[in-house]
């Protein structure tokens, strides 16, 4: 498969030369490295042109699309997808001895680090069914054989149906795999074998965006297990001490970038575990914007947070609201790829999933599910019920979620237990409820409302709810038989700045 095997595969300090030569090599492998400048016929620019400087970038405002969309997909689809096997123990949100999480790693996706850590479950499981010298890598062929009746536009249609507004797919991931036909040249392995024939990624763009949905690339730019062999077993250090630092690597890095931009103009950029201390960061950020003036950056480079557009909060959700935009990115269950061996038990319910949902975006946040496709790119049943039944929720209720911001406060607990959750858009407030209150009278303090205020159960049919304004409060009498079950939302009209 070309790897050389046993082998450190950082290029060492003493062979700079070398590396260098390897990086030039890498870099004319990229396709039109340029900065796109938008001239009208006439000359003029259609758009304002950044520079690749911290001081230039800093002067962009942010676009608006990705605070109003409030939800997307992650995809998390590749090699690791084939053998769909991990240990689902805990979330990481969780984990108090990190040694025993690397070990018995619930993230599928992190298949083959399990595997080349000594005694794992994960290496038990792969000598038992396809044999202890079987390479991982071998997983290429299966995955094109599995793949060659998956059509992009199914999953196009559920991801409409869910309601998402935006979709994230991994391009590469730690095992350094390209779901893409990418002409960047890896020193350390033929094209073949770690690079897709079939151009996934452009596939999906293309489906997602003709039903209007925002396309995003993930990359992960600080872990490569082709170029450092050694298993991640613990948090600190070997994490941060298993990140590629050669030229090598750093120009591997910059130029998948530099063509990912250019193939695809993604809408975001979502990066992962750092990116190389001497990447092109200024650059790449000034190529994408230039590409696409929509596109929003995360801020998993750890570098220039100043020009990053919202943190990334894994299997974690806020506790208050936050000024700073925010996503929370999860799987249904335990892991983002694939695991055959997760049950309802790891998974979310559809009841979870609308409840996270809400909870979230009442916070300033959005909310980044993801889904784990099997090899031949099926979604599991498991993952699409809750996906489905959020797309109906949406539907009746998505009002109150899309395009709205934060009120003055997120949460409000009512003496009977039920709570509530809120958002705002304009002079309306919406009202979530996550359970439904024994009382039918229900009093929302701090709610300034002018006079001629009106409230309606927000649904198919928008049925008016009397309610009475006190001092700086509001009181809504609610219906005692709703048509909807589960958590719903009201509608207050009226409400003060």
């Amino acid at each position: 498969m070309g790897l050389l095997k046993n082998k450190v595969l950082e290029v060492p300090s003493s062979k700079q030369t070398s590396g260098k030569r390897i990086a030039r090599k890498i870099e004319k492998a990229c396709l039109s490295l340029y900065v796109v400048l938008f001239l009208a016929p006439d000359g003029a620019f259609t758009q304002k042109v950044y520079l690749p400087t911290t001081a230039s970038l800093a002067t962009r405002p942010a676009p608006q699309w990705y605070s109003n969309a409030k939800l997307g997909i992650f995809i998390h689809w590749g090699l690791y997808s084939v053998p769909a096997w991990a240990t689902p123990t805990t979330t990481p949100d969780k984990v108090t001895d990190w040694p025993a999480f690397y070990k018995n790693n619930p993230y599928a996706e992190w298949y083959l680090n399990t595997l080349r850590i000594p005694g794992s479950p994960t290496q038990q499981h792969h000598k038992e069914v396809y044999g202890a010298d079987y390479d991982y890598y071998s997983f290429a062929d299966s995955l094109s054989q599995k793949t060659r009746n998956w059509n992009a536009d199914s999953w196009a249609q559920v991801f409409q149906d869910v309601g998402a507004r935006y979709v994230v797919f991994t391009t590469k991931h730690s095992d350094g795999y390209v779901m893409y036909p990418s002409r960047v040249v890896n020193p350390f392995f033929e094209s073949k074998s770690i690079t897709s024939k079939r151009d996934f990624a452009g596939e999906i763009a293309t489906a997602v965006r003709k039903k209007g949905l925002k396309f995003g690339v993930y990359y992960c730019s600080g872990l490569d297990w082709t170029f450092y062999r050694t298993p991640v077993t613990n948090l600190w250090p070997d994490l941060f001490e298993s990140m590629p630092k050669s030229v090598a690597y750093t120009a591997y890095a910059d130029a998948h970038y530099f063509e990912l931009i250019h193939r695809y103009k993604p809408d975001v950029l979502w990066n992962d575990v750092n990116f190389p201390e001497n990447g092109d960061l200024p650059g790449i950020f000034a190529e994408a914007i230039h590409a696409n003036p929509d596109v929003v950056m995360n801020d998993r480079w750890r570098r220039s947070n100043e020009l990053t557009h919202f943190t990334t909060p894994e299997y974690v959700i806020m506790d208050t609201i936050t000024q700073q935009k925010w996503e929370t990115c999860r799987g249904i269950g335990y892991s983002f790829g694939y695991n055959q061996v997760e049950t309802s038990k790891q998974l979310l319910s559809s009841e979870q999933l609308i409840r996270m949902l809400v909870d979230i975006v009442s916070k300033n946040g959005n909310l980044l599910i993801n889904v784990g496709p099997k090899a031949d790119g099926t979604i599991p049943e498991n993952q699409l019920k809750p996906l489905i039944d959020l797309g109906k929720w949406m539907k009746n209720n998505g009002e109150g979620i899309y395009d709205t911001r934060a009120w003055i406060k997120a949460s409000q607990v009512l003496d009977d237990k039920t709570e509530l959750r809120f958002t705002r858009k304009g002079n309306m407030l919406y009202v979530f409820f996550l359970n439904t209150p024994g009382n039918g009278m229900v009093t929302i303090p701090g709610c300034n409302l002018q006079a001629g205020a009106k409230a309606v159960m927000v649904g198919e049919k928008e049925e008016a709810i009397p309610l009475t304004v006190g001092q700086n409060s509001v009181k809504l009498e609610l219906p005692k038989k709703r048509t909807s079950q589960g958590i719903f939302s009201v509608k207050i009209s009226g409400l003060k700045d």
